[in-house]
């Protein structure tokens, strides 16, 4: 039999390799900027990304890497050096402050970790739950202490919001409110209440639809949410590695009013502006005007060759690891009945924990963002089919075979070879196919933490609630998946097995 060793040890050498190659990455002297899944933070972090470049840093904007937790973890890892950030945030839900404090506190609980917070750009964008008008006028709710009276109100509140240590939790026993939330992505919460699917959301101060869907928001009678002014939060060594581009971002201090924000939101969510165009125009102290992107626009933008051959390549690596350590299970799995189950078991598990939660709970253990935790999480998706297959194709060659492999004088690592492996090898092919097909899916997940692909797009079409940037992710993804199938058909007909058949 084959040591599976090997098998192992070629997988793990992958995965090792990517790792020195990202690690490799992170040594050259590039500028990185996170943001976080919104609007807001999307066009903060290219204007950022665009003053650091103009001063002559090389810069790097990673989009829409998640949540706080995620942003925070990868700025302590050095994964990022710095990412737009709230006061409020800082305060109470990184720090978990019972009350709002100074800068200057904030500063020093952050120095052992070696960040600080600084560059206060100029607005407050605090948090509030608004609703339609109408309703607020008919049922007299014009602050959140009327709400507590109208039990019968459906919330649908942003994920983040429903779990912050300042969001629903905080706000729900400040106010005695009864609701029962249920969550609901930030970029689809407008079309929810126009809709009529819920009455009422989150929503920041500076969000451009506030006013284009007519909404009222609830004033925060008893004060219960701090101020949310607008920051970097960085890495503190940025100042010496980056000294122009550091002293370019500080000269934005005071530079974006609550209304200029909202101008910069609206271009992006209302006028379909880019985010880099509408960074670029807020530098240049110009006004910004673009014709709305289409569909085929969209599609075949500048970023198609990359995010394809982003990828492709974590497909191509994923599946390529899940071979070399699943193809061994399977084998195991075959020839040692007794652990079977316990093979299987532990590939099907791996299948049942969410997509985003590993990711999440990667980022820490490896201290880093990007491609090599979306590999792993990628490649142990890819597992179950690949030792399924592999096990059930060896136990589908006749023993008779295996007895006569043996009898005209083979080892059993040679009947492995020569007999095992080369008839159980379409089904094998079969299960590899479905994992490559599904990792094309999968894929799309990368994105949340800065590993690019296609799913950039569909994480920035959510976030702008826009359907042709989300068609234009799911559309080559889909094609991609197709073009894999077609490609895996062919070989298997190729195959010893299907042409003896034939």
């Amino acid at each position: 039999m084959i040591k599976a060793a090997g098998w192992y040890r070629s997988g793990f050498f992958v995965i090792a390799l990517f790792a020195l190659l990202q690690c490799a990455a992170h040594a050259d002297d590039v500028l990185r900027i996170g943001s976080k899944r919104f609007t807001e933070s999307y066009i903060l972090g290219e204007i950022l990304m665009q003053a650091a470049a103009a001063a002559g840093a090389k810069a790097e904007h990673k989009q829409g890497l998640g949540n706080t937790a995620v942003l925070f973890e990868a700025l302590k890892a050095g994964s990022i050096d710095l990412y737009p950030e709230y006061l409020g945030t800082i305060d109470l839900e990184i720090l978990k402050h019972k009350a709002p404090t100074s800068l200057a506190a904030i500063n020093r609980e952050l120095a052992p970790f070696g960040l600080g917070a600084a560059v206060p750009l100029g607005f407050n964008n605090t948090y509030a739950l608004a609703m339609r008008k109408t309703d607020s006028a008919q049922k007299s709710i014009a602050t959140l202490s009327n709400l507590a009276r109208h039990p019968e109100m459906r919330l649908g509140l942003s994920h983040e919001f429903l779990g912050r240590a300042d969001g629903w939790p905080g706000l729900a026993k400040r106010y005695g409110l009864p609701q029962k939330p249920v969550g609901i992505d930030h970029g689809i919460a407008y079309d929810a209440i126009a809709a009529g699917q819920i009455d009422m959301t989150d929503i920041y101060s500076t969000d451009a639809k506030i006013a284009k869907f007519g909404l009222q928001v609830l004033r925060d009678d008893l004060n219960y949410f701090p101020r949310y002014d607008a920051v970097v939060l960085y890495r503190l060594d940025i100042a010496q590695r980056f000294p122009l581009a550091w002293r370019a971002i500080q000269q934005l201090e005071g530079r974006i009013s609550e209304e200029k924000m909202i101008e910069l939101n609206s271009a992006a969510e209302l006028n379909g502006n880019t985010f880099s165009a509408i960074a670029r125009s807020f530098l240049s102290d110009k006004k910004s005007v673009q014709v709305r992107a289409g569909l085929w626009e969209k599609m075949f933008d500048e970023n198609l060759w990359r995010l394809t051959r982003q990828h492709v390549v974590l497909v191509l690596v994923s599946v390529l690891v899940a071979c070399a350590i699943g193809i061994p299970l399977g084998v195991l799995a075959a020839f040692v009945p007794p652990l079977r189950h316990a093979v299987m078991a532990a590939v099907g598990v791996m299948q049942t924990i969410p997509s985003l939660a590993l990711l999440a709970i990667l980022i820490p253990v490896l201290g880093m963002i990007g491609t090599v935790p979306a590999l792993i999480a990628l490649s142990l998706y890819a597992l179950l089919p690949v030792v399924r297959n592999t096990c059930t194709g060896i136990e589908q060659v006749p023993q008779g075979l295996r007895l006569a492999a043996l009898a005209l004088g083979m080892t059993s690592r040679d009947r492995l070879i020569h007999v095992d492996l080369p008839l159980a090898f379409p089904v094998m092919l079969t299960g590899i196919k479905i994992a490559a097909v599904t990792s094309v899916g999968t894929a799309t997940i990368a994105a949340f933490i800065g590993a690019g692909g296609y799913g950039e797009r569909i994480s920035i079409g959510l976030a702008l609630n826009d359907n042709d940037m989300l068609l234009a992710g799911a559309i080559p993804a889909a094609l991609l998946a197709l073009a894999t199938q077609f490609l895996f058909d062919i070989a298997e007909r190729l195959s010893p097995r299907f042409r003896l058949r034939k």
